[in-house]
């Protein structure tokens, strides 16, 4: 049994539902499949579904955002990591588009060699959104030094587009032109595919400075916003244009779109990343719902994507959800026992760790190294061991720095309290964060942010971890800073449906109690702290009992 190598367990239900939406040539809606960490969507995608959707007329492009993240992904021999992406240092944004401009890019050269693109469908398409008469002329200028300057003036938009392919053809060296073949079509099609990126780049360019002082101002324009999306969202429109049943059938998977949303921006003249992630998706719904579009299907641990996401792009359906939360007790002993587990293991394992898949390979993974074959040969040891310390084991790895990195985010609201920057309505009378620090000092500031983390946990714990955010339709929960904390570095889950707020997994749920026991501990050995905290506790804490509502409870 130690020798077994892990094995992709197929998952028929989820498979023939994403297979299903595929299956069509253009679609109405991008879908969203997310769940919490460690459930098995990303190796569903890769290792059970893209071979396949990448045979016969299918075409698919595959995005990882996270792949630039090199310290936390197996592209780079390493392993995901179990809080969010945010903990992680962030790739920057020009990274990440010219990621999704490559592989969609390819996708439409593909199309292009297929005969389903040609160059007056670009022209078309790209004439559509844009004014491209000034600048196809500065482009024909920079290529023929200014010679044809009075021409240019003259000429008709489409005279000039013709004259601009022309010339971006002959421009180009022999090699690059006939990477696809010698047909003249093709070369056409593929110059006219370089002129719009060269049209949108100068536009771009255009609008550098309004971008600049946009991004000093802090504003928000929705032009600017759309200016730097123009190129991918011009190769979505092509490739949906193209899309032909049985013939081209493109499809575009874009897994941990969370990445994107918070990537670093250097450049002062591009727009943050929350910008043209919010432009992006826009798009995509516009596009899909007044012209159909190819299957988009976006992949994502972060549950900003399970609710949030709907209400801030319209409402509740505006995406096709499907969420997974991996395999059932049932489903995982079924799988695993006798072939990776024996029946007492398991008992053990699914009552500490529950049955995400993860944390079960990652058991199995401990079970065959040097360190298990240590500890079973001392007599007195059990498989009890193994458990407690991989549970040590992510409770200083995982817990522990993700902890941190939610005091750190109270802290800020703290300061940003005291400055005036959160509204009243959120530190309304009642609220139990509402009287944090009057000053910015870091040392109060970070007893305040203890103080806070501990008395949700205690709430958390007092409603055994199953808190329905939409019981009462008030969405108050989502205004505690201790809740949006932990949900953002990743500890906890906000699951579409059922509506709870929980912990990514049974393990992690265990070293957030543990995390609050030594805590607490901690600070009952002084008084001062164990009076502020019973203070906390007795009159402004937080209870959420109310919020316990599930099907047959009263």
């Amino acid at each position: 049994m130690l020798n077994k190598a892990w094995r992709i367990i197929p998952r028929p239900l989820l498979e023939t539902v994403l297979n299903n939406h595929v299956q069509h040539h253009r679609v109405p809606q991008p879908l969203i499949l997310h769940g919490p960490r460690g459930v098995g969507k990303t190796t569903l995608i890769v290792d059970r579904l893209l071979d396949g959707w990448n045979k016969g007329p299918n075409l698919t492009g595959y995005v990882d955002f996270a792949q630039n993240i090199e310290d936390h992904h197996p592209h780079h021999n390493n392993s995901f990591p179990w809080s969010s992406w945010s903990n992680c240092p962030q790739p920057s944004l020009a990274e990440l588009s010219s990621q999704l401009d490559a592989c969609l890019e390819s996708m439409a050269e593909t199309a292009i060699r297929l005969g389903t693109i040609g160059s007056q469908q670009i022209f078309s398409t790209l004439n559509k959104w844009h004014g491209l008469n000034t600048a196809l002329r500065r482009i024909l200028q920079s290529i023929s030094n200014g010679s044809i300057q009075a021409i240019s003036r003259r000429g008709s938009t489409s005279t000039l587009w013709e004259k601009a392919v022309f010339a971006l053809s002959a421009r180009s060296n022999v090699n690059e032109t006939t990477k696809i073949e010698e047909a003249s079509y093709f070369k056409e099609a593929i110059a006219a595919l370089r002129l719009a990126k060269e049209v949108i780049r100068v536009q771009q360019q255009w609008r550098a400075n309004a971008v600049a002082h946009l991004n000093r101002t802090g504003g928000y324009s929705r032009s600017l916003a759309n200016s730097a999306t123009d190129w991918p969202c011009l190769l979505l429109e092509l490739l949906s244009q193209a899309a032909e049943m049985d013939h081209f059938q493109p499809k575009l998977i874009i897994n941990n779109i969370d990445v994107l949303r918070n990537a670093s921006v250097t450049d002062e003249s591009t727009i943050c990343s929350s910008m043209y992630h919010d432009s992006l998706i826009w798009r995509m719904i516009a596009l899909g719902a007044n012209e159909r579009c190819l299957p988009i299907i976006l992949v994502t641990s972060d549950s900003y994507y399970s609710y949030q996401a709907y209400m801030d792009f319209g409402f509740p359906d505006i995406f096709i959800s499907r969420e997974t939360f991996g395999w059932t007790a049932q489903e995982a002993k079924m799988h695993l026992v006798t072939d990776y587990f024996t029946h007492s293991e398991w008992a053990v394992a699914a009552e500490v760790v529950g049955p995400n898949p993860r944390h079960l390979f990652e058991l199995y993974a401990l079970k065959q190294s040097n360190y298990y074959q240590k500890v079973m040969d001392d007599k007195d040891s059990t498989f009890e061991d193994i458990i407690d310390s991989y549970l040590a084991y992510l409770q200083v790895t995982v817990v522990n720095p993700a902890i941190d990195k939610a005091l750190s985010l109270l802290q800020k609201f703290a300061v940003d309290a005291q400055s005036g920057k959160i509204s009243k309505d959120r530190l309304r009378f009642g609220a139990p964060w509402r009287h944090p620090p009057r000053t910015d000092n870091p040392t109060l500031c970070l007893e305040w942010a203890k103080l806070q983390l501990i008395d949700f946990v205690q709430s958390l714990v007092n409603t055994e971890f199953g808190v329905n955010y939409l019981a009462d339709c008030s969405l108050e929960i989502l205004d505690d800073p201790s809740a949006v904390a932990l949900l953002e570095v990743g500890l906890l889950y906000s699951q579409r449906d059922p509506s709870f707020i929980r912990p990514i997994s049974r393990g992690v749920e265990r070293c957030l109690v543990r995390c609050y026991r030594l805590v607490q501990e901690r600070m009952q050995m002084d008084f001062w702290d164990s009076l502020k905290y019973f203070w906390q506790r007795i009159i402004r804490g937080r209870s959420y009992r109310h919020l316990m509502l599930q099907v047959g409870y009263k």
